[in-house]
Formats: structure tokens, sequence, C-alpha cells
């Protein structure tokens, strides 16, 4: 049965569970509710990604069309264009975005390769299309894709291990692997093997994000029975296939918060108002997980329970909210009226 959380403002949800799995939060550290969810764009297909523009309005991928979509602010959505190459299958497609500038980066699964891909975007045109980084192992399921600037201005990316298990802990695959790179796709200075791998030991890690303090979290998929929240170090192994949740072995780094599986599935992540806020797939719902001064988990609320359905991209605004897009339409939802939409989410 699950538990009921109170929280600050004595605050009762009546849609939050504990986190389930080995890894207790280690923080006493609580956080308030957000507001209720207003739709900002419906009747999309399959939104993986979301990146705001430094204009304020957002580019959003659909996975299973290739589209690149403009959002803005009052919920007007453009097409940019279909994007070359892309080969949606099984878990692949269009998935990840990121904008630098007038640069926008892509992850996308192509006919024999995940790769990222830059372009220049002027207006509502997207042209100069560059190929970056090719030869991420491909697969019909686990394909990573999340895109990411960090707070030190390089470019990271999560890729999956594609359903080959032992590829996650070979350092010379691109597979099972947090990337950071440079815009141009260069190893990034600095990491930890030389090579555009940051991060290795990883199932299939879909969320990336930093605190206010520029440490690094990833939401990771589980097999069957644990789902992961991990703090990334640079060169960390985190022990997939070996270990899977907490291990407590000295080669492999343990997650700071764990899942089952129901309860999560996570994609999706973001940080906003003091907590990370990461969309559970299979689990319906949205987990805020906040975080004392130091970086260390408090206990996780899941709000919007079933309410919703499937939840992948999140996504912090330029004013400190959420954008939330559903995935109810990736053939493993209950389409809903107007799905897929993008939901506007305000942190209390």
């Amino acid at each position: 049965m699950r538990k009921l959380w109170t929280i600050m403002l004595m605050a009762v949800l009546t849609a939050c569970s504990s986190a389930g799995g080995d890894a207790s939060p280690t923080a006493s550290v609580s956080a308030a509710p957000p507001g209720e969810p207003r739709v900002v764009a419906r009747d999309l297909a399959v939104p993986w990604a979301i990146a705001f523009l430094p204009g304020g309005d957002a580019l959003v991928t659909e996975r299973d069309t290739a589209r690149l979509l403009r959002v803005g602010q009052n919920g007007q959505v453009t097409a940019l264009g279909t994007i070359d190459g892309v080969v949606p299958d099984g878990e692949g497609g269009l998935m990840g975005v990121a904008v630098k500038d007038e640069q926008v980066f892509v992850y996308y699964t192509a006919a024999s390769d995940n790769r990222i891909v830059r372009y220049h975007l002027g207006g509502d045109t997207l042209s100069q299309p560059r190929v970056i980084v090719e030869g991420i192992p491909k697969g019909s399921i686990h394909n990573g894709g999340r895109l990411a600037f960090g707070p030190d201005g390089h470019l990271y990316a999560s890729t999956g291990e594609t359903g080959d298990r032992d590829l996650s802990q070979r350092r010379d695959s691109l597979a099972g692997k947090i990337l950071r790179m440079t815009a141009d796709g260069d190893p990034a200075p600095g990491n930890p093997f030389g090579t555009l791998v940051y991060s290795l030991g990883h199932r299939n890690v879909q969320g990336l994000a930093w605190d206010g303090s520029g440490r690094l979290y990833a939401s990771e998929f589980g097999a069957n029975t644990f789902d992961e929240l991990n703090l990334i170090e640079p060169g960390a192994n985190y022990g997939w296939p070996e270990v899977e949740g907490r291990g407590d072995d000295p080669a492999f780094t343990d997650p700071i918060v764990t899942w089952d599986t129901a309860e999560a599935s996570p994609s999706g992540l973001a940080f906003a108002g003091g907590s990370l806020w990461m969309g559970a797939l299979r689990g319906e719902r949205l987990w805020q997980i906040p975080l004392a001064a130091d970086g260390a988990p408090g206990t996780p609320v899941a709000h919007f329970s079933g309410t919703y359905g499937r939840l992948r991209a999140v996504t912090t605004t330029p004013d400190g909210g959420l954008w939330v897009g559903t995935s109810n339409k990736d053939g493993r939802g209950d389409e809903r009226d107007g799905d897929d939409k993008i939901l506007a989410v305000t942190p209390s």
C-alpha cells in the first residue's frame, strides 16, 4: 500500500507514493507541490524532447513523425520541417533536441546508427546540417537520446545499450554511456578518458539535469526491478549489467534513489524550484525529488498519478517553470482526448 507523505505547509497530496527500491533518501528536505497544469499545446504525436529558444518559444521533437515543431508560449504550433534521414523504429526516431544561440542540435535514429546533427536556425528555417557524431549503436530498444547543454557550455548526450548489455561496460563503444562534447562533436576538454565518453555502465538514460550548483543527475531505466536516479561523476561506472539498483560494490557507483519499475520507467528530467522533476512513462506520474543544499535527495513525491498518462519530456522554462509532454501515442499508452499534449507546470 502506498504511503502518503506530508510536505511543507502541511499540504497533503492525494497522488503521492514513496520511492521504492533499496536506495533510501538521505536528506530531511521537503518541497511544496506544484500548481495545477495548464495545457499549452495539444494533438501532437509522441513529443520526445523540448528545448527553449532565446526568445521564449520552444522546439519540440516528435519521435515517430520526425517533425521538429516550434511551440509558442501562446500554444501556437509551427512545423519547421521533417528532419532528413530519420528512420523511426521501435523506441528510436527523432529524439533529443538542444539549442545554443542560433544552433540547433538533434539526436536521431538513422538507417544504420544513432547520430547527432547540428543545424543553423534562421527564423523558421533550418539549414546547414552537419553530422557531428555518428556511429552510436542503434536498436529497436534502448537508444538513449537525450541532449542538453551543461553549465560548462558543453553538449551532453545519453545513449542506450540497444539491448546488447555488454556494450555498457566497453569504453570503446558509444552505447550505454553519457557523452560530453564540444559544439563540433569533439571530446570536450577534461573528459576522463580523452574520448566522448563521460560516464559508463548505463542501461538507458533518458533524462539529464543540473541543479543550481552544477551537479549533473540522470534518470535511467532499470530492467525488471529498479529504475534509478544517479548523480553523475566523470569517469564513474554505474554498473549495468553487473548491477541493477544498489550493489554496494566499490567498482560501481550506486544510484541515489531507486523506484520499482511500475512506479517510474523514467524519461525526462529537469531542475526547478529546488527539486528535480522526473517524468514517468509506465508509472504515469511526475516525480518530484527535493534536493538539499549538498545535492542529497529528500523523499520523492508523485504528482498527477494516472491523470495525464505517460509523461516523457520534462524541461525547465526560461522563467523557472516546467513544460511536460505526454507520450500516450507511442504504442504503449492509452490515448486521451487531445493527446499528445504539452503541459505547463508551475513549481510552488
